[in-house]
C-alpha cells in the first residue's frame, strides 16, 4: 500500500508545481495519512495539508499547496462540501448511513467523516459527489430523509473525547508502554503483542521490546487507541514518566 500511496502523492506533487495550483487526494485513512505525513516531512518543498472539512476529523484528504500559497491562503471548503441528511422518523445509526450512501455507488475514498447526532447526520464529501448525494439519498434504511448542503461553520464540532493517562515505566518498550496506557498487566501486554493485536502506528507490532517514542500511536484491539504524548523526568528508582491520550 505505501509505495503506491507514495507514488500517487509524488504524481500529486508534481502536478502541483507545473500547474501552479492546488492538488489533492481523495480522503484517507489514518494509517494513510500517517505514512504520508512521514514521507511529506522528507519530501523537499513539499507543502502539504491534511484536511478533512471540520477540526478532528479522522479522515482526511492530502492537498498540495503551489509555491505562492501557505496554510492561511488555503480554503478547504472550495474542494470537501457537507452533506445534512436528516431522518423525519426514527434514529438510523452510522452503519446506516454510510450502507445507504455506498449503496448510491459512492466510494468510501469519496466520503470523509460521517458525523451522526440523534436523527441527524453531516456526511462530509468530496465536491464532485455533493451534488449525486443531494439527488440520490432519500432512505437511509427504513427511514425516508431529507438531504440539504450546508457550509463546513455549520457543521457541530466532533465529540470525540480524549483522556489523559500519566504513568512511569523501567523502559519505553512496547509491552510496557501499552500496558501503561491501556491499564494491563506488562505479562497481559506481552501477550497481546505476541497474538497480533497491538499496532504501532498503523502496523502490526509482534515485538515487545519496540522502543516508543512522542508521537507513536498505539492501538490494542479491544481497549482502544492512544498517543504517547510526552516522556517527562525520572522518580528515584530511575523510572520514566510518561504521558499519552487515549481516545474514548
Amino acid at each position: 500500500m505505501s509505495e503506491e500511496l507514495i507514488k500517487r502523492a509524488e504524481d500529486l506533487r508534481e502536478r502541483c508545481e507545473r500547474s501552479c495550483s492546488v492538488t489533492n487526494s481523495l480522503f484517507l485513512t489514518p494509517a494513510e495519512q500517517y505514512a504520508l505525513s512521514k514521507w511529506a516531512s522528507r519530501a523537499a518543498d513539499c507543502k502539504m495539508l491534511l484536511r478533512g472539512g471540520v477540526e478532528g476529523s479522522e479522515r482526511n484528504a492530502a492537498f498540495f499547496l503551489p509555491f505562492y500559497m501557505d496554510e492561511t491562503d488555503f480554503d478547504e471548503s472550495e474542494f470537501i462540501r457537507c452533506i445534512k441528511v436528516t431522518a423525519g422518523f426514527g434514529q438510523p445509526g452510522h452503519r446506516d448511513y454510510m450502507g445507504a450512501v455506498l449503496g448510491l455507488g459512492i466510494k468510501r475514498e469519496w466520503l470523509g467523516d460521517i458525523l451522526v447526532n440523534e436523527g441527524t447526520a453531516y456526511v462530509l464529501c468530496l465536491k464532485s459527489v455533493a451534488e449525486h448525494l443531494l439527488a440520490s439519498l432519500d432512505k437511509v434504511g427504513r427511514y425516508g430523509v431529507k438531504t440539504k448542503e450546508i457550509a463546513l461553520s455549520e457543521v457541530p464540532a466532533s465529540k470525540r473525547e480524549v483522556k489523559e493517562v500519566t504513568f512511569s515505566v523501567m523502559s519505553l518498550r512496547m509491552d510496557a508502554v501499552a500496558a501503561g496506557m491501556f491499564n494491563l498487566s506488562r505479562t497481559s501486554a506481552a501477550a497481546m503483542i505476541a497474538a497480533g493485536e497491538v499496532s504501532l502506528n498503523y502496523s502490526e507490532c509482534l515485538k515487545c521490546d519496540a522502543q516508543i517514542q512522542p508521537g507513536d500511536i498505539i492501538s490494542v484491539r479491544g481497549q482502544g487507541k492512544g498517543s504517547l504524548v510526552s516522556i517527562g523526568g525520572q522518580s528515584r528508582k530511575g523510572r520514566t514518566f510518561v504521558t499519552a491520550e487515549i481516545r474514548k
